[in-house]
């Protein structure tokens, strides 16, 4: 009995570990505690506090200080582009794990207009599953999130995932308005 219960045990520790490193789902809940990190301008921010009329949008980005692919996405959100968005009662967030400061001088630079957030121990980026594997201890770029866009409704509840393989293309501004529950 106690090998069967022991055997039981080392079958499931995998999956269990396994299901915790997925991403997140349409359908899933957004693991709200994780979401309480200081903005660009070290304030802290909250779900409550980032979302419209009808949710928010989330970028998770590699980085705003280092990855061009990543800067190319955040500047195609200034300007008025974002105006679908913002019209469809959604507000616009990102996260990364760069530091307020870097954050900053990114929003500051290039008249980023939207919360940015400083996910600086990844602990977001984890419990959203997004975290790269790829990236050991100790390499400059350890904790980057793998680019990920997520709606999310006030409920809390993730509406749709935009991910690709790579990090290099990212979806569109209409694309994401695509994807906005129908009323």
């Amino acid at each position: 009995m106690r090998f069967m219960l022991s055997l039981l045990l080392l079958t499931l520790l995998p999956l269990a570990a396994h299901a915790s490193d997925e991403a997140l789902k349409v359908g899933d809940n957004i693991p709200l505690s994780s979401l309480s990190l200081p903005d660009q301008n070290n304030k802290m921010q909250s779900f409550d506090a980032l979302t419209g009329e009808k949710g928010l949008v989330l970028f998770f980005v590699r980085s705003a200080d280092w990855c061009p692919h990543c800067k190319i996405h955040l500047l195609k959100l200034r300007k008025g582009n974002a105006d679908p968005i913002i019209n469809a009662g959604y507000n616009i967030a990102t996260v990364s794990y760069d530091a307020p400061e870097k954050l900053l001088k990114f929003s500051k630079e290039h008249g980023f207009k939207f919360p940015m957030l400083s996910d600086g121990n990844s602990k977001t980026i984890k419990a959203f599953g997004v975290l790269n594997k790829d990236k050991k201890h100790g390499e400059f770029d350890y904790g980057v999130a793998r680019p990920h866009v997520y709606v999310i409704g006030k409920d809390q509840t993730i509406l749709s995932v935009f991910t690709t393989k790579g990090y290099k293309k990212r979806p569109t501004v209409n694309d994401i308005v695509r994807s906005f529950p129908k009323p």
